[in-house]
């Protein structure tokens, strides 16, 4: 006979292939849908290609264009922009949640900053910083980091009341209430955070490859088009959509083993 628990973990599980068998239904249909489109002529294949094409091109660019040296530069590129992201955006939120009189100041800049079009500070990098690996990790650092800062101050600042002044009436002062409340309390916002920030680091990559780089899925994306070659354009655009898969996974998970030792 179960237990209430062993039931709901059972359920639990089943509920997540459910998920899992579902998603991956969902994109077999779609390129199913796709190919057959652009076989019966309902796409034209050349300006939208087909997966046979995208699998086809990989191949040829995994043996003449040295794919996998590309995909490692974009890759290495958003895991420096995404980890600086995350440094500096708790930094700066620490220490907005400490001071409130800067953060009262500061607080609309960051807004205005936030919705700036990052596509038009990107050619100002280039002006700053040269060409070269290192704007293109500012370009993508930029897409991220005041929307970042944003979100993890409201969330701080929006911790239980109740648990801090339990702190300060124990005796414990403002940086003991930040390091046993506010951050353990807003764990899964972090995690969250990271969540959205990983896939903005990768499209400020991108945004950087695209005028600053001669490697990488960004530069792939930018020569293909120039040469009418849009199978490379389509294949490096899913090589993207697949890693942007893979870090949500890997975030997801880390979301997972949070929420099971809690």
């Amino acid at each position: 006979m179960k237990t209430n628990q062993e039931l709901f973990v059972q359920q639990h599980k089943k509920h997540h292939r459910m998920i899992l068998i579902l998603r991956i239904l969902l994109i077999v249909c779609f390129l199913l849908l796709w190919e057959y489109a652009a076989r019966k002529n309902y796409i034209d294949a050349f300006f939208f290609s087909s997966p046979s094409d995208v699998y086809h091109c990989f191949i040829q660019l995994y043996q003449e264009n040295n794919l996998l040296n590309h995909i490692g530069v974009t890759l290495l590129e958003t895991i420096c922009s995404f980890f600086l992201v995350i440094l500096l955006s708790l930094l700066v939120a620490s220490i907005l949640w400490h001071f409130d009189k800067a953060a009262e100041v500061l607080e609309p800049y960051l807004v205005v900053l936030n919705s700036l079009p990052k596509s038009a500070l990107a050619p100002l990098f280039i002006v700053w910083l040269g060409t070269g690996i290192r704007t293109i990790i500012v370009a993508g650092i930029s897409v991220a980091i005041f929307g970042a800062i944003i979100s993890l101050y409201t969330a701080f600042k929006q911790t239980d009341p109740e648990k801090i002044k339990l702190i300060t009436t124990l005796g414990g002062n403002k940086k003991q209430a930040f390091y046993l409340v506010v951050i353990p309390y807003n764990i899964p916002v972090i995690i969250s955070n990271m969540k959205v920030n990983i896939g903005l680091a990768l499209v400020g990559v991108i945004i950087g490859e695209f005028l600053a780089a001669k490697r990488g899925l960004g530069y792939l994306i930018i020569y293909g088009s120039q040469v009418f070659k849009l199978s490379m354009v389509i294949t490096s655009i899913v090589i993207l959509c697949i890693i942007a898969m893979l870090f949500y996974g890997g975030l997801q998970t880390l979301e997972h083993h949070y929420k099971k030792k809690v």
